[in-house]
């Protein structure tokens, strides 16, 4: 009973290739798991609505637990004409008759039962995911908290412009990571409803239980429309988009660090285990993961790219084109996102600011310009006429080969504003309004909040996912015993 009653043909080889690719034992393995466990929740959902008989069930999830012991070994080289499933459906039937292995289809399509293995699948890439990404946040914290104190310029335009801290430089990576990670959770809601009971595309008329098979599989509900179930793939869209808006803000982290980790700048340095060097230059030491770090953004937009451009215009109904073609492109975008986190971590950790040097160059980029220009301000002229009078003296002094504007200005023009110097330090602490350097402490407890908000997220549902797993695991054994 391997036909389909309509169907007396099947592909040849060469097509069978195209479309359903080889089948490996790799393949095999990181597949039927899914659809296995897909399946114990099924029968059981079955056997409870009196669908099938209990000797029914009891069989069919006693073969599959014997095959999952066996590490889906009985399945490798077996002929999949029609992909796994059919060939996994084969096996059970032949081992245990169409009367038994063929029911489980019952209430059920292969529609349905790739859409939740697909749900199933990027739910479990993403609490890795997010997992991971609170890590990262972590790490940028500590560092950020560690080094709150490290003056440095920051720039605009690739030039020196006003006095921060190496740590506050972090603490604003670190909340523009926050706010992809809650894009990221806010995607993954698309992942609380099960598609299974959807079926071919409109439901059945057997009184099946979904929620039942939902809450088996650790989804709080299950869903409402089948043609959406089957129809839709907007949320591994979006995830995929959402967790390459964080790779992106990864990769601006990686292109600064880069430009100040060369020897012109001089402002971090990696230990050797995080550098490279060269087969024919013997001095090099190339920091090559950055580089690795600024290229994954464009694998994860690419994906996306592909994906929705392979969904645009497809039929709204169960289609290849959609829950095949386009998902081909969105698995190597979100290995993509998941690997650029993995090795930020490492980057973010190892990289070690040159306190002096970053000191120095912001001394020498007069950055301590604009809060001359204010404190002028403050004692009654007009920001323009502060502004271009500070000017003036800034260019008098590089052409003196001078960092003093003092002796560049009106006689006395920086009387009671403080030394002509001015101590970074002390502007950063100053500069403290409008979220200033100098107001450290609100908004590091806000990255810290969310980022404890991030892991607890990810974290209550890994626990929602192992209590259901230890109700179906205690469901299977019950049935197995009929």
């Amino acid at each position: 009973m391997t036909g389909t009653g309509r169907l007396t043909g099947e592909l040849g080889q060469r097509t069978r290739r195209v479309i359903y690719g080889p089948l490996s034992a790799a393949d095999i393995d990181a597949e039927l798991p899914l659809m296995m466990r897909v399946d114990q929740a099924h029968l059981v959902m079955l056997a409870e609505q009196k669908l099938i008989c209990p000797q029914t069930a009891g069989e069919l999830l006693r073969c599959i637990a014997g095959l999952a012991a066996g590490g889906s070994r009985a399945l490798h080289g077996r002929p999949a004409p029609r992909g796994l499933y059919l060939m996994y459906e084969g096996y059970l039937i032949e081992r245990l008759g169409p009367q038994v292995g063929g029911v489980l289809q019952t209430g059920r399509s292969r529609n349905d039962l790739k859409a939740t293995m697909t749900s199933m699948r990027l739910r479990e890439w993403l609490l890795g995911f997010a997992e991971q990404a609170a890590r990262l946040e972590a790490i940028l914290l500590s560092r950020a908290r560690a080094h709150r104190d490290v003056v440095m310029p920051v720039y605009t335009h690739f030039q020196a412009a006003m006095p921060i801290t190496y740590g506050y430089y972090l603490l604003g990576v670190a909340l523009a990571a926050g706010r992809e990670i809650d894009g990221i959770a806010a995607a993954a809601d698309g992942l609380r409803a099960c598609p299974l009971g959807a079926g071919a595309v409109a439901g059945t008329d057997l009184p099946i239980d979904p929620g039942r098979t939902a809450r088996l599989l650790g989804y709080p509900a299950s869903t409402r429309h089948a043609l959406d179930a089957v129809a839709s793939r907007d949320v591994p869209l979006r995830l995929l988009a959402a967790a390459a808006g964080l790779a992106i803000v990864i990769s601006r982290l990686a292109t600064d660090l880069q430009l100040w980790s060369t020897a012109e700048f001089g402002f971090i340095d990696f230990p050797d285990r995080l550098v490279g060097g060269s087969s024919a230059m013997p001095q090099k030491r190339n920091a090559f993961l950055l580089e690795h770090l600024k290229a994954k953004p464009g694998q994860a937009l690419g994906g996306w790219a592909a994906a929705a451009s392979t969904m645009a215009a497809a039929p709204f109904t169960n289609s290849i084109e959609v829950g095949t073609e386009a998902m081909a492109a969105i698995w190597p975008g979100l290995t993509a996102a998941h690997d650029a986190v993995l090795l930020s971590q490492v980057v973010a950790a190892g990289a070690r600011p040159a306190a002096a040097r970053m000191n120095e160059r912001a001394r020498d980029g007069f950055t301590a310009a604009t809060s001359v220009a204010n404190r002028l301000v403050q004692q009654g002229m007009a920001f323009r006429s502060a502004h271009h009078l500070v000017g003036e003296a800034v260019r008098k002094a590089i052409e003196a080969g001078s960092t003093d504007l003092a002796a560049f200005g009106p006689p006395g023009w920086l009387d009671g504003i403080g030394p002509p110097g001015l101590d970074l330090a002390e502007l950063v602490r100053a500069t403290e309004h409008g979220g200033g350097p100098g107001a450290f402490g609100p908004p590091f407890e806000q990255a810290a909040a969310a980022w404890a908000a991030h892991r607890d997220w990810h974290q209550r549902w890994r626990e929602s996912l192992r209590q259901a797993d230890a109700e179906l695991a205690s469901a299977v054994a019950r049935w197995a015993q009929a």
